[in-house]
């Protein structure tokens, strides 16, 4: 079957199934999801030239705003998290952040931490709020209309501030894995692996992107930001072995690759980093035969992630052959590039797996059946989540 034939049947499931085209049940949102699924409509957009799925992506953030941009339906309060009224609150809708859309109200102050149910409890998550800048990033990009970025500097500026604290022994800057919903506490004070990376090339790709904008209100400046993303990134190890981290420091490397080009940014020295910890960590993936597991035992989102990022490798590979002006070690980075060839071939065999109609009736598949199909959809055309430009 065509991958664009494919992508509209998942996109359309996903619409019905989640509440965003039909009114038969209340909007089902959740951040991360429906962060790819922006960025899956572009794609269809920009594949068929059809209006509606321009539409459906600027449907999808609407309803995401109005629903994870607001206080849950059980929560004793009410309206947008930023506090705003309802009118400024639809002008800023990110300024206070974005619940994650998990099924159980936050853990209330007071209440002991317990672990497993951490996982299913509401708040907000620094890496899912990037996300959801990226996807307003893309829509900025593909629609024109900078509103869209400016909502993503809003958030960028909220979050900075609300996940970020100094450290009193050193004055360093450290990051919370997870806040409460208005961003008065922290949930998990530690820090995710891979935030303050995140945060970074975020910031910078929004940046680039409000260059042209002549409209751009000079308190949106992410200068601060920046430098302090910097700072907690210095001398990090980013190494991990996890696919969908893997597959996430690939996505950050082809973003880089990008900014590097339109941008003329001096990253060359963060891309050949990248590409070492993703290499090294799928080369470790890649001995844990975990691939060849069935269905029930694996994590197709986690999976689908590394699969999204492993194309990014030929994408990097012919933009810095097209431009050695902007790459003074370009021969380093194509050997490093180039290493990554035994491990392309996981690309096909994740989604030939999950396409398996077998493999999708398993609990792992079903139980996360938002999650898996808009990955799955992302990873059969990934230019809408991938290009920046």
């Amino acid at each position: 079957m065509n991958d664009t034939i494919k992508l509209q049947e998942i996109m359309a499931d996903y619409g019905d199934r989640t509440g965003l085209t039909t009114g038969s049940h209340a909007p089902k949102r959740y951040l991360w999801t429906d962060a790819f699924a922006v960025c899956n409509f572009l794609e269809l957009f920009q594949q068929t030239g059809e209006e509606r799925y321009k539409q459906e992506a600027f449907a999808l953030v609407d309803q995401v705003h109005a629903v994870l941009g607001k206080h849950r339906d059980d929560d004793s309060r009410s309206g947008w998290i930023s506090g705003l009224a309802e009118e400024d609150g639809k002008l800023h809708p990110t300024v206070g952040g974005l619940r994650i859309g998990k099924k159980f109200n936050e853990r209330q102050s007071g209440e002991p931490y317990d672990e497993r149910l951490e996982w299913d409890q509401d708040g907000q998550y620094f890496h899912y709020l990037t996300k959801w800048m990226h996807a307003l990033n893309r829509v900025a990009q593909v629609s024109g209309n900078m509103q869209y970025n400016r909502w993503a500097l809003e958030l960028a500026k909220t979050a900075h501030a609300g996940f970020t604290y100094t450290v009193p022994a050193s004055q360093a800057k450290k990051m919370s894995w997870k806040m409460s919903i208005d961003l008065s506490r922290p949930l998990v004070s530690s820090m995710g692996q891979h935030d303050a990376l995140d945060g970074l090339i975020t910031y910078l790709q929004c940046t680039a992107t409000a260059v042209d904008d002549p409209e751009m209100p000079a308190k949106l400046n992410l200068g601060m930001e920046i430098s302090e993303a910097m700072s907690m990134c210095e001398d990090k190890n980013w190494f991990t072995d996890d696919a969908l981290g893997i597959g996430g420091l690939l996505t950050d490397a082809f973003k880089v690759t990008q900014l590097i080009i339109h941008s003329n940014l001096q990253l060359t020295d963060m891309l050949s980093t990248l590409l070492h910890s993703a290499k090294t960590g799928v080369d470790a993936f890649s001995l844990t035969d975990t691939l060849n597991y069935p269905a029930q035992y694996r994590l197709a989102f986690r999976e689908l992630g590394l699969s999204i990022g492993l194309q990014t490798i030929k994408k990097m590979m012919q933009v810095i052959q097209q431009h050695p002006e902007h790459f003074p070690e370009q021969q380093s980075l194509i050997s490093q590039l180039a290493d990554f060839s035994p491990h392309l071939s996981l690309i096909k065999k994740i989604e030939m797996f999950w396409l398996t109609t077998t493999n999708q009736q398993s609990n792992t598949w079903t139980e996360h059946i938002d999650i898996n199909s808009v990955m799955l959809a992302t990873t059969l055309r990934p230019d809408g989540y991938l290009l920046l430009r």
